[in-house]
């Protein structure tokens, strides 16, 4: 990538290659950034879909970041300030380390100083401690995002958010599509969310759903929206059930009241912030495996009264 064009603008570079929800809790580290830095361009390096999004932040530039398998695709030395959001393994030192940067941004490591990582800590936490640490001022709770340039498609929709990344996150589907008869009888205009790859998932749930006796005016959206409008229809919506995925931050995001499941990941680390969430899982039930393909046991332990109850005591 060739920015070099104008050399009088310097260059900060924070690596993500990452997913939307890791994104969203880098938030308040990217908006302590854009106000410590203000004469800097800042670029994310992250995968090429993650663009749309950068948007609803505001003031940051994408670099488009596959993964770390490659170096990234910015010239060595350009680079005044790179900063190290994606974690602190070898793979993304190495990569912040090519860049030959002037200044440096990372946890502490062999030959570079800075905070020990540290387990157990909230994502927004971390990523704001860390430039702390570094004398950049940032605020965990600075993480509220833009308008979608977009309306929402149905404004007032009870959003069901069917999948998840990884095996280990998912719910079962009769289990969704009893959440959605219970909800439309109680008057609430359902809708199913999700990416192209869960569209069949969400067609499931809304077709067990209407033979229960579900009434889906919208029906399935998975498949069907971009980013942008997928997080409209989040930031206008009464309600967001969701497991632990980009739809349960862009919830936090747009203080949406959400009911969000919790599988393999800590919700300790990964969960909503203060506000009009509720948190399901079962911690002493919990596998763990990010990465499996069956569901982690706490996702599983969790019931649809519990998801029910959840929804009542947010008084939704």
């Amino acid at each position: 990538m060739n920015i070099a064009e104008n050399n009088d603008q310097p260059v900060l570079l924070a690596l993500r290659a990452l997913k939307l929800g890791d994104l969203l809790v880098a938030v308040p580290a990217l908006r302590g950034l854009r106000k410590a830095f203000p004469d800097h361009r800042i670029l994310y390096a992250a995968p090429t879909w993650i663009g749309e999004a950068l948007e609803l932040v505001g003031g940051i530039d994408h670099l488009p970041t596959p993964g770390l398998d490659d170096p990234l695709t910015i010239a060595s030395g350009v680079v005044d300030v790179a900063v190290n959001l994606h974690g602190n393994g070898a793979e993304s030192r190495q990569r912040i380390e090519e860049l030959q940067a002037k200044r440096i941004v990372a946890h502490r490591s062999p030959g570079l100083d800075g905070p020990a990582w540290t387990t157990g800590l909230p994502e927004r936490e971390r990523w704001t401690r860390l430039l702390n640490w570094h004398g950049i001022d940032a605020d965990p709770l600075d993480y509220r995002l833009n308008k979608p340039a977009v309306p929402s498609p149905h404004p007032g929709a009870t959003v069901i958010h069917v999948g998840a990344a990884y095996g280990s996150r998912l719910w079962p589907v009769d289990r969704f599509a009893d959440v959605a008869v219970e909800l439309t009888r109680a008057g609430h205009d359902v809708v199913f969310t999700g990416g192209t790859s869960e569209r069949e998932r969400a067609e499931r749930t809304a077709a067990l759903a209407k033979a229960k006796g579900a009434n889906l005016d919208a029906g399935v959206l998975a498949g069907r929206q971009g980013l942008a409008e997928f997080a409209a229809t989040i930031a206008e919506a009464r309600l967001v059930v969701s497991a632990d995925t980009g739809a349960a931050h862009l919830a936090s995001a747009y203080a949406r009241p959400s009911v969000v499941l919790f599988g393999p990941a800590p919700a300790e680390e990964w969960g909503p912030p203060p506000g009009p969430h509720v948190v399901l899982t079962a911690v002493e039930l919990r596998r763990g495996d990010v990465f499996a393909a069956d569901p982690d046991p706490a996702i599983l332990a969790v019931t649809v009264q519990d998801v029910l109850d959840a929804v009542e005591g947010l008084g939704c």
